[in-house]
């Protein structure tokens, strides 16, 4: 199994790029710069003819989306346990929250921070209100979920919905109301960020912001 991941610092490739270090095994991390514009080179359109992060390239073949590359390293590891196998009790929790999350949460926030670039600017304001009250929502529900005392968002055991939610969670953080403020979110986040591949993710990333001090 080979792999190469391309990334950008802190976007929608943060949670595959943990996730393939939480792995432990070898893979190729390549940096695309958006800002510089390399998500539109003809080389990378071969790869992802959308121009956005992340792509991996699994064994030669590239692939695309967030929430589905987590599924994918998810079955091909089975022995890490990052997905309920079929016909567990906690499998249609799992396909659930991973939908839910890349149906309804990832868009809201697309909306959040793009309102003005994705549609006409003079809509933006109400667009961001909306996207705000869907983000808060899922917030709301993830917190919901937590309340029972579970360590994790599924089963009780780390899996691609930790790792999905919480790069989500890192988006809100300057946001009105962060992820950070809802009380059950938060002691998770502390253990999240705890993690060593969380703080190596960062390292490699070179991010320092929203780090447990």
């Amino acid at each position: 199994m080979t792999y190469t991941l391309y990334y950008s610092p802190g976007t929608a490739s943060m949670a595959v790029h943990w996730m393939l270090i939480e792995l432990g095994g070898a893979f190729e991390a390549k940096r695309v710069d958006l800002a510089a514009g390399e998500q539109r080179l003809p080389e990378y359109l071969r790869l992802n003819p959308a121009g956005r992060v992340p792509t991996l390239v699994v064994d030669g073949v590239p692939y695309t989306e967030s929430a589905a590359l987590l599924m994918l390293l998810a079955e091909r590891h089975p022995e890490k346990n990052f997905a309920p196998p079929p016909g567990a009790p906690s499998r249609a929790a799992w396909l659930e929250t991973m939908i839910y999350l890349a149906n309804a949460l990832l868009p809201a926030m697309r909306d959040w921070f793009y309102a003005d670039k994705d549609g006409d600017p003079s809509g933006a304001d109400a667009v961001k209100a909306l996207a705000r009250r869907r983000i808060e929502s899922a917030w709301d529900r993830l917190d919901g979920m937590l309340a029972d005392g579970r360590a994790h968002l599924v089963g009780n055991e780390l899996s691609t919905a930790d790792f999905l939610a919480v790069m989500l969670m890192r988006w809100s953080r300057n946001m009105p109301r962060p992820a950070t403020t809802w009380p059950h979110l938060a002691p998770y986040i502390q253990r999240m960020r705890a993690m060593p591949s969380f703080i190596e993710l960062n390292k490699r990333e070179a991010l320092t912001e929203w780090q447990n001090n």
